[in-house]
């Protein structure tokens, strides 16, 4: 018997992701609900609830206070709302490349596209992405769904991570004969062609293939049907024990492969089962014919090395300069201490190491972690471009044109233009500042990353706009503070977001410039007069919030007093006096002298200063009665009382 086994198997980056993050809530105690089984194993999904992890099919079936937890195909923007109305804790583990789909989706919907999702219409992670679509979604599963959709128009085409690549090129090709124009994103996770590539090379070379995973599994029954279709002998089996009813003859060549839900340990099993059947036949075999070749036999039991290959060895010994690791080779595998990812490793301790070489020219595996680690950061780094997540960098040397961070541990390149929302003079001022970062560009062949502050910035701005902008009521009066002046009116910041106050709204009288009313920097109270989201405009009003001339023009003139007054108008019945900006009251031609006149002119002249008498104050109908007449006879009157009653001055010797 010969075995083959695939190397593309096991849990997927979002799987392991969604597995590990459910064991970290058990472990802290809390009381976990998975919106669906978390793994389509059902081995696994036993193993989680025995530990008291509860899957449940609706957000209504999550106790409030519980952590309800998000599979990796993610879920629609309704259940994630419903879950929070309940006040349970979200704890998200949706694939980061499932969660740029719902993203793409969003963007799509709200720009008045249509969404087409190429998928399995019941699957989860397609109605997921529908449900982020805002109701302008559709499913299109085959060529003849294709047929259905309606001509004409603009719409986004992504796919189910887990569909074919050839599926999704003839599911595009009837939409492109719809007459559609079509935005088209290949959303296909590449784990999956690799795997099914690997999988169905290696049907076309064995007698017997083995498909290693959960029967309700997507993506390990096409994997089934795949190696069907060229190996009639194709079988799957969810665990080691289903294998033994498998008839297998002793000259089979067996190959083996695994679905993206299949436990680590499940696959293990069943090679490790299906090296003991060959094991034992070889052995059976032999001692029909000669006598055993034990070291032969002792060789096949050791794995197989090559360079480049990565496994798990026990640390067995610990010198000055190196660690000695068993993997399970006839030699011992040798790193250096200046290789380790960690220098706190302790005799016993399983780790992961790379095959540098596997003969050093004495015997030696020399082997390393350096590069795993190496390797395991830049697909957390191509995961986070992927996945458009933020990073952390640290500033570390000024170049020319921009600034190199530190990415962890990868050297990524800042262009001065994208480290701030405004001109950086000094680019030095940022070595050494840990910042937040979105990785904009990547070349995976190089290894190069470009990265952008500019782009965390601007999504914190309107994050914080768009949370100002729901607390925002029209008719509302808010404190704000001038940030700008210009000759149409002033700027006010409410809040995280700017609002104008048209030169018309400063004050109730005549305004020529703004400065003659407020400035830069001062607070001032403003009374929301229009909201525009639409076209992100914001109406604002300062003299709502100041009380009206003539509404205090009765507490502020009291008849009976004397004022200071401009005249500003003349008529043939009388003069109009301004008391200040925006209020004038009248003097009857009858009262702008001590005695008869013809006219108003033979007493005042348009922009005379003058004192005047309120006669009487009519706030309804906004009128004021002025006297120059007896504001003049209470002046002489004055005069007269102060020349009476003064002390005269002595005789001079």
């Amino acid at each position: 018997m010969k075995l083959t086994v695939a190397t593309h198997v096991g849990f997927c980056f979002g799987v392991r992701r969604a597995v590990t993050e459910t064991e970290k809530l058990l472990e802290s105690g809390k009381a976990v609900c998975t919106l669906g089984p978390v793994i389509h194993n059902p081995q696994m999904v036993e193993s989680l609830a025995a530990r008291g992890a509860r899957v449940v099919s609706s957000p209504e079936e999550v106790p409030p206070g519980a952590t309800a937890l998000i599979r990796a195909h993610g879920v629609g923007r309704a259940v994630i709302e419903a879950l929070a109305a309940r006040g349970a804790d979200i704890a998200d583990a949706t694939c980061p490349f499932v969660k740029r789909i719902h993203a793409l989706a969003d963007e799509a919907a709200a720009s008045g596209l249509r969404v087409l999702v190429v998928g399995a219409k019941e699957h989860p992670e397609v109605q997921g992405i529908l449900g982020w679509s805002r109701g302008r979604g559709l499913a299109v599963e085959t060529e003849a769904d294709a047929a259905l959709v309606p001509a004409g128009g603009k719409a986004l085409v992504v796919a189910q991570t887990t569909i074919t690549q050839e599926r999704f090129d003839r599911v595009c090709a009837a939409l492109k004969s719809r007459g559609l124009e079509l935005d088209i994103r290949n959303t296909i996770c590449q784990t999956t062609p690799v795997r099914q590539k690997e999988a169905i090379e290696i049907a076309r070379q064995v007698d017997v293939m083995l498909v290693i995973g959960g029967r309700n599994s997507s993506n390990t029954r096409r994997l089934y049907e795949l190696c069907r279709a060229i190996c009639p002998r194709t079988y799957l089996a969810e665990t080691a024990r289903e294998i033994e009813n498998i008839q297998i003859n002793p000259r089979d060549h067996i190959g083996i492969t695994a679905g993206a839900s299949t436990p680590d340990g499940t696959f293990k099993e069943v090679v490790a089962r299906m090296n003991d059947i060959k094991n034992q036949e070889q052995e059976e075999l032999q001692e029909t014919v000669a006598e055993p070749d034990f070291a032969a036999e002792y060789e096949k039991t050791l794995v197989q090395l090559r360079p480049g290959q990565t496994v798990t060895g026990k640390v067995v010994q610990i010198t000055e300069d190196e660690v000695c690791v068993n993997v399970g080779y006839k030699a011992d595998g040798l790193v250096k201490k200046s290789d380790l990812s960690t220098p706190d490793v302790k005799i016993d301790d399983e780790i992961e190491v790379e095959v540098v070489k596997v003969n050093d020219g004495e015997g030696n595996v020399l082997l390393s972690q350096r590069n795993i680690v190496n390797r395991k950061v830049w697909d957390a780094i191509v995961a986070a471009y992927d996945a458009g997540e933020i990073v952390k960098g640290v500033g570390k040397e000024s170049v020319k044109g921009g600034l190199i961070a530190d990415v962890m541990g990868i050297r990524a390149f800042i262009p001065a233009s994208l480290l701030s929302l405004r001109y950086v003079e000094k680019i030095d001022e940022f070595v050494g500042q840990e910042m937040d970062l979105k990785i904009i560009e990547i070349d995976k062949s190089k290894k190069r990353v470009v990265a952008s502050r500019k782009a965390v910035l601007q999504a914190e701005e309107e994050a914080k706009k768009a949370e100002a902008w729901e607390k925002l009521v029209e008719g509302e009066v808010v404190k704000g503070i001038v940030r700008r002046l210009t000759t149409f009116g002033a700027f006010v910041d409410i809040g995280g977001v700017d609002g104008l106050v048209h030169v018309s709204d400063l004050a109730w009288k005549r305004v020529g410039h703004p400065s003659e009313v407020v400035s830069v920097g001062q607070e001032i109270d403003v009374k929301i007069i229009k909201l525009d989201k639409e076209r992100d405009r914001i109406s604002l009003s300062y003299k709502a919030t100041q009380p009206k001339l003539w509404d205090i023009a009765g507490e502020k003139y009291i008849p009976g007093t004397i004022v200071p007054g401009k005249v500003v108008r003349i008529v043939p019945y009388g003069a109009f006096v301004e008391l200040e900006p925006g209020l004038d009251g009248m003097v009857h031609i009858s009262q702008c002298a001590p005695t008869r006149i013809e006219k108003v002119e033979d007493a005042v002249n348009v922009g005379d200063e003058i004192r005047v008498k309120i006669l009487s104050v009519d706030t309804e109908a906004k009128r004021i009665s002025l006297s120059i007449k007896e504001a003049l006879a209470d002046d002489a009157l004055e005069t007269v009382e102060e020349d009476e009653f003064a002390i005269p001055e002595a005789p001079e010797a």
